[in-house]
């Protein structure tokens, strides 16, 4: 069937409050806002009683065995202004990635619909811009009206939003907008230095305002000490309300960018990351996103034990490599696990630390 889906049910928008970087302060936390050292306890636990934990929380909020799968399109590839550390995408970064214009429609909705046919229930689009134009918007305006009516739910990822161009996203049917925090405040200057943290929480502000879902992780693996790891997630779980879909990316190292040599994550300290955000942010989608590739399939097993319930699905994730389509589905048949068809009502987790 390919009916268009129902219009996403709007986050308890008047709720929000404005987005703030939080202090690290030692007053005690207000009730249901997590603190660092809250989270590095839980970092620090016995791997086997961290994943106990997490898969607990997991089964009171989501049905066993249940994998959303998502696919990410990369429709206006290279180019890009910013230069943040990890991205082969950054114009100003030798990692042979021309620099190309927009997708046509016809492009995206062949892309989206192949997505469709292998499994895949929330079709992502990627652009790399600092921020789009009002003229960009119109267009992925386009694309999101074509993705939708082929019955997939939308993402977006873009760069930074003004209010009006999140509206305007909201207006032509987008149901999430992805913009990570990438890692913890106090190490994002040596990551990225073109633009600021708080550029990052205003975006997701917008996007909150506009009534649109949140999807909004982070990267482990660029060079930041287990304290920025749980830093990171403190960030995320004390957002109001935290995301819906909280993407944790293992470094893809890509020769050319500045961190092609940090030392890649232990993958234990990767599955620890995935049962905190789950601990953390139970009626989350965590997805297991970028990285996947190198992990091997019991890596990838531990990671959905410990509460991962969403993967990036296809052969290409923005620019890097990502495991093949009949790979995936073999290693969710031989885990029990099932490719889940998303519902819209998704979104209606709606979740509030009140």
């Amino acid at each position: 069937m390919s009916a268009t889906l129902a219009p996403t049910a709007a986050p308890a928008v008047q709720s929000a409050q404005p987005i703030q970087l939080h202090r690290r302060t030692p007053a005690p936390m207000a009730p249901g806002l997590w603190s660092v050292e809250a989270i590095q306890a839980l970092l620090d636990k016995p791997l086997m009683d961290l994943l106990f934990e997490a898969q607990t929380v997991h089964r009171q909020h989501w049905p066993a065995g249940d994998i959303e799968l998502a696919t990410l399109l990369s429709v206006k590839t290279g180019g890009c202004p910013e230069n943040c550390g990890y991205c082969p995408q950054a114009a100003e970064f030798d990692t042979g990635v021309k620099a190309e214009k927009l997708m046509e429609v016809e492009e995206v909705v062949r892309a989206a619909q192949a997505a469709k046919d292998a499994g895949a229930t929330r079709f992502c689009m990627g652009a790399a811009w600092r921020a789009p134009k009002d003229r960009d918007i119109e267009k992925v305006s386009a694309l999101i009206g074509a993705v939708k009516g082929l019955g997939l739910q939308t993402c977006a990822t873009l760069g930074m939003l003004e209010s009006h161009q999140a509206q305007a996203l909201k207006d032509a049917g987008l149901d999430y907008y992805n913009h990570n925090l990438d890692t913890a405040p106090e190490y994002y200057t040596d990551v990225v230095s073109t633009r600021a943290y708080q550029d990052r929480l205003d975006t997701l502000q917008n996007v909150r305002n506009a009534g649109i879902s949140v999807c909004c992780g982070g990267i482990v693996g660029m060079g930041e000490a287990p304290v920025h790891r749980a830093g990171l997630i403190e960030q995320l779980a004390n957002l109001q309300p935290y995301p819906e879909s909280v993407p944790i990316n293992s470094l893809v190292r890509v020769p050319g960018t500045p961190l092609a040599d940090s030392d890649p994550i232990d993958p234990f300290d990767f599955v620890r990351m995935i049962a905190v955000a789950r601990i953390t942010m139970p009626k989350a989608r965590v997805r297991l996103s970028a990285g996947r590739q190198q992990m091997g399939e019991a890596v990838q097993a531990l990671c959905f034990m410990a509460g991962a319930n969403s993967i990036f699905y296809g052969d290409k994730l923005l620019v890097t490599g990502n495991p093949d389509v009949d790979a995936d589905v073999q290693l969710l048949a031989k885990l029990g696990l099932n490719g889940h068809r998303t519902t819209t009502t998704e979104a209606e987790h709606a979740h509030h630390h009140a």
